[in-house]
Parts: C-alpha cells; structure tokens; sequence
C-alpha cells in the first residue's frame, strides 16, 4: 500500500497538472470507486460538475481537493493499488480505469482514478470546520504526519511511550501517528536499532526521539527519490515509477546481509504482514 511519500508525490503532481482546473464533466464507470460518497454516483458528478478544483492537499495517506466556496472537497484515498493518471484526453483508456474527470480548459489532459482492486475511492465530502486545513470531516481520527509542519512531537513522544503495544503497532496506528505503513516502519525500526514487539512504554525519551527521527528522515528520503515502487501498481500521476526501493535497509530484505553488522537480516510473520530486521542489531529485550 502507497505511504506517506508516494501519496505526497501524486499530492504534488495534482497540485502541478489539476489544481485550478474546472471540471467540465465526470465519468464514474465502476461504482465501487465512489463507494464512500453515499449519494451515489450521479450525485458524486454533479457535485464536481462545473467546479474548480482547489489546493492539493494530504493527510497522512489520503489526498484531498478543496472546491473552493463549497464547503467540500473531493477526497482520495488510493487503497492497495488506486493510481491518479493525468493522462491525453485522446489517451487508450487503462484496463482498471473507473473515474474520469475531464476539464473545461484545453489543456489537453484528463485526470483519471485506476484501480485494479478497488479498494480505494473517490468522495465528495463536507470540510472539517473545527480543522485549520479544512480537511474532510472523515479524517476528523487521523493523525498528523512527521512531515507535517504542524505535527507535536513532544505529544507524540509522550502518547507512545505510554502505550504497552508493540512498537511497530504503534508506528501503524493513523489515530497516533500518520502515513507510516509497513516499509517506512521497518526501515524506522532498523535504523533505530529496536526490535519491532519492543514494548513501546519501555522506550526511553532519547529511543522514542530517535525513532521518530528516524521515520522522518526515512521517509523525507524516499519522497526525494520519488518514493519506493516494486511493480507497476505505484506511479505517480505521469505514470513514473519512484526508486527508493533500491536504498532500503530492511524491507525486502530477508537473508541479505545487514547493511550495518553483516548479519543476515530476517523476515517474521507479524499482523498478516511481514517484518524485516536485523537479529543482531535489533534484539528484543528479555525483561521489560
């Protein structure tokens, strides 16, 4: 699933090619892409029909549009494998293609929401107003993220060190922390040297700051190489692929040696998901 950094890399992209934009008609061809709208999906075009597209904006891993003196906002979320395309309007359609938005300028371009699996959607939603961003009212449990410049570290350090959950759970909770998912956490772990089942309330202030130093270091690296794509399902809205895959210390790397010790790294079912550490580098303590 996309993370902070390859949602902020399709964020940037919409806020270059569609922010500004009127939307001139909306083509919904599989009504579970709008599922989250629960008018359906003649009220979800009627809703953009003739609107302008503000601001691109980002919560943790969702994306959101303003419809400037509306109140709402079109909001994204890209779910296992969701793509949004600024393609040619003359463009050959994608096989997983579900929502068009076409424009009313002649730029030449159409954004275009695909999604093989479909567990992502579009939304037009009502804005937060209690949120400074005017985020949508369904983000209203999702924390901020490490890059955001309203993001508190000293009540996120304080709110994880009081939790006896595992560490890496704790990296994945959005409600304590945002856009952090499997590969960015592994990656924040190893760098951190701690295990990922660590007791969170055992860490102390030096761990927890180095941890969350780590997980904003990471990941402002990966969105400078465009984020980490292992197959064709990430890209972003031109199609590309990031490659930060290819800078990772954990993820992915099960019986290769560890980048700091030489041990070879190791793979552990956790959660329905994996886990990649160093055996050496990242040893659970014994007692708490």
């Amino acid at each position: 699933m996309p993370e902070l950094p390859e949602v902020e890399v399709v964020r940037r992209g919409l806020e270059r090619w569609v922010s500004g934009r009127t939307v001139a008609s909306v083509e919904v061809l599989h009504p579970r892409a709008v599922r989250r709208h629960a008018a359906g999906p003649e009220d979800f075009a009627a809703q953009l029909r003739g609107r302008e597209l503000g601001a691109a904006q980002r919560r943790g891993k969702y994306l959101w549009l303003a419809l400037p003196g509306t109140g709402s906002s079109l909001l994204g979320h890209l779910g296992m494998s969701g793509q949004l395309l600024v393609q040619p309007e003359g463009a050959a359609d994608e096989k997983h293609l579900r929502v068009r938005l076409r424009f009313a300028d002649t730029a030449g371009t159409e954004l275009r929401f695909v999604d093989q699996r479909t567990f992502g959607g579009l939304a037009v939603e009502d804005a937060d107003p209690s949120d400074p961003d005017a985020a949508p009212m369904s983000l209203a449990h999702i924390a901020r993220d490490p890059l955001d410049p309203r993001f508190d570290d000293a009540a996120f350090l304080a709110a994880l060190r009081r939790r006896s959950s595992g560490v890496k759970r704790a990296l994945l909770d959005q409600s304590l922390i945002s856009g952090v998912g499997n590969i960015y956490a592994d990656e924040a772990l190893w760098r951190s040297k701690l295990h990922y089942e660590r007791p969170a309330d055992t860490l102390t202030r030096p761990a927890a700051e180095l941890l969350l130093g780590s997980a904003r270091a990471v990941m402002s690296e990966a969105l400078a190489q465009g984020g980490t794509s292992f197959d064709s399902l990430y890209v972003n809205v031109n199609g590309e692929s990031g490659y930060f895959s290819r800078s990772l210390d954990a993820y992915g790397r099960e019986g290769e040696p560890c980048n700091r010790c030489g041990t070879p790294m190791r793979r552990a079912a956790w959660m329905n998901r994996s886990s990649y550490f160093c055996p050496k580098c990242q040893r659970l303590p014994r007692h708490r």
